[in-house]
């Protein structure tokens, strides 16, 4: 099947999305001078934004490349979260399994962007706002029935791990008895893959895999030797590594590594919430029936347009498949 058919037959797959959503806050302002209280710049504020990321931005771009998606996760009763539910359902995703709570804080990664004028705004500083990994037992029964009622009629399955409680090894559990074989169950998670085994694929970038297994490689091949042996260890019958401007590289069982060279500029934009991107189309492609080589193939390209747009941003199924039609003619 070509990628183009592929993409063509995203629309109307049932995904559903299991992970913690982050409010990602852009503070974008100009230097202006330098402050009299303390050798610091003063920045003179000129927009904010807030975006959906982690399993928000992935379930954004799932909807974006034409899936039906059903998110599956807890936001806080707080503003952050009330702007990000309303930017869910406005890009089209089902909230349905969205908890929304005065018990959490919603977890908020603000990021300032600072320049002169007429010059480009680059990110100075992060400040994270997180809230306690740890659920009442009454939100935690509430997210299991919410998944439980969700994952019949799946087409594919995103676990979207950042360590904040939604997507713990109960819930992988419950993911693992609920599913049969046929359907590709996708996972991302950015501290203990480890506690995710047995699943269809998994994407982690090479920093991940080297923290893993607790050994830096100084070569391709000594990485892929080492990956290869973890993702026999947890069960996976893939592994998709994202290496950064080096590409990514395909682990499969019983076939050689493949290597996918990056696409378009090595030099990104912004790399923010580019793994949601990847993950999103990876799944969604399995879940329209490609290979594992045309389902990465298909993920290398929309890692390569996200990257180009500032701040968390989603591609697009037309973006995906002009991408692919320029590439592909020349």
């Amino acid at each position: 099947m070509s990628l183009a058919k592929i993409v063509g037959s995203f629309s109307g797959k049932r995904v559903v999305v299991i992970g913690d959503i982050i409010a990602d806050q852009f503070i974008y302002g100009e230097i202006s001078r330098v402050s009299r209280e303390a050798p610091v710049f003063i920045l003179r504020h000129e927009h904010t934004e807030t975006t959906p990321g982690g399993a928000g931005n992935c379930a954004a771009n799932l909807a974006a490349l034409g899936a039906n998606v059903e998110l599956m996760s807890v936001l806080g009763g707080d503003e952050p979260g009330k702007i990000l539910y309303r930017q869910l359902l406005e890009a089209g995703v089902n909230c349905d399994g969205v908890s929304v709570t005065s018990e959490r804080r919603t977890i908020t990664k603000v990021r300032v962007l600072a320049g002169q004028i007429h010059s480009t705004r680059q990110q100075v500083i992060r400040i994270d706002y997180d809230s306690e990994p740890d659920f009442s037992s009454e939100l935690q029964e509430v997210l299991r029935a919410d998944i439980a009622r969700a994952l019949p009629g799946a087409d594919a399955v995103v676990i979207s791990d950042y360590n904040y409680g939604v997507a713990d090894p109960k819930i992988a559990e419950l993911v693992r008895n609920a599913l049969g074989p046929a359907v590709p169950v996708l996972v991302d998670s950015r501290f203990r893959l480890s506690s995710f085994s047995d699943f269809t694929s998994a994407t982690p970038n090479e920093d991940e895999v080297e923290q893993l297994l607790n050994v830096a490689h100084n070569d391709q091949a000594a990485l892929e030797s080492a990956a290869e042996q973890l993702r026999q260890r947890l069960g996976y019958k893939a592994f998709l590594i994202t290496r950064g401007g080096n590409g990514m590289t395909l682990l499969e069982a019983e076939t050689a590594p493949l290597h996918i060279d990056a696409v378009g500029s090595r030099q990104p934009l912004d790399v923010t919430g580019a793994g949601d991107t990847v993950i999103a189309t990876y799944a969604l492609a399995l879940a329209s029936g490609a290979s594992f080589a045309d389902a990465a193939r298909l993920a290398n390209f929309a890692g390569g347009l996200v990257v180009m747009k500032r701040s968390t941003a989603t591609v697009s199924r037309d973006e995906l498949f002009s991408l692919i039609t320029q590439v592909e003619s020349e």
